[in-house]
């Protein structure tokens, strides 16, 4: 398997002009992105934008997910001021969307849900018409934590269930897919309007097991759904085990169209925040079609 090669519409060219005043605003407030900490491929297009997915709670992580380049280990205090210097950095970005997610904080009494909503209510004092998405953690059982979260009304909740429960152990050791989709069925009940996950593809899992997942989903009131290619972000990681064709990406979108989901965005380069604001505007779109005019 170690000799798979990625094809070529897998590799992006990042021309690093094009980055270098997003790179300034996030290191003069010492901010952290997933765009940067996950190696995300498609920085270079996001960033010029710009847009960009910040990453609170620090840059250390307290689990070990085998398909992640996150640093793992015993995190730093919180910075108090991470609030307002995201919301400065998004202001002076001039986004009109912003998502905020963050490495796991079991360390927490509640993994770190009020800096979430902090981070919320940051943006939304600086952006009041700034839609915002945040992609949390499954704060391991902390009663509290979820509604800090949706009480701070974020437009869309997104936790990820990352992959099918067969590999679970093996890609996501420390999570529990049932816990998981908890997270997203409570999460609409609290009051979420748009509750999302996504999956990587790539780790040997099965078409029956992926529309299974699909159906977990749905049946958790889930809206919308990402599936992107599993690249492997370090050699410490979990190898590719396949490149997915378009044609199969082709067949997840119209079964999830086919089981409800507002919006199934599916691709090589797909992530989670990929081009968020546009999914969210499709999944509205949808949603006005099935409820018929006003």
């Amino acid at each position: 398997m170690e000799s798979l090669r990625a094809p070529a519409r897998v590799l992006k060219k990042i021309d690093l002009r094009d980055l270098s005043s997003v790179q300034r605003t996030l290191n003069q407030g010492r901010l952290h992105t997933v765009c940067e900490e996950a190696r995300c491929p498609n920085i270079g297009e996001c960033w010029k934008r710009p847009t960009a997915t910040f990453m609170i709670l620090g840059d250390v992580c307290t689990r070990g997910c085998r398909f992640c380049s996150v640093t793992s280990g015993k995190p730093l205090t919180l910075d108090p001021h991470e609030p307002e210097k995201l919301a400065a950095a998004a202001v002076d970005m001039g986004l009109t969307y912003v998502v905020i997610t963050s490495v796991n904080r079991d360390d927490l009494p509640d993994g770190g849900a009020a800096h979430f909503a902090a981070c919320i209510e940051a943006v939304r004092e600086k952006l009041p018409a700034c839609r915002i998405e945040v992609l949390t953690p499954d704060f391991r059982r902390k009663p509290l934590a979820l509604p800090l979260v949706i009480e701070a009304r974020p437009d869309v909740f997104n936790h990820n269930l990352e992959t099918v429960p067969r590999l679970y152990r093996k890609v996501r050791p420390g999570a529990v897919y049932e816990e998981s989709l908890e997270v997203l069925k409570r999460a609409k009940e609290l009051g979420a309007r748009v509750t999302k996950t996504g999956i990587m593809v790539g780790h040997g899992e099965t078409r029956d097991e992926v529309l299974a997942l699909m159906d977990d989903a749905r049946a958790h009131e889930v809206d919308i759904l990402t599936i992107g290619q599993y690249l492997r972000p370090s050699r410490d990681s979990l190898p590719v085990l396949e490149y997915v064709d378009d044609e199969t990406y082709a067949f997840y979108k119209d079964e999830g169209r086919k089981r409800g989901f507002g919006m199934v965005a599916a691709g090589t380069h797909v992530r989670s925040s990929y081009l968020a604001d546009m999914v969210l505007d499709e999944a509205d779109k949808a949603a006005a079609l099935l409820d018929g005019p006003r």
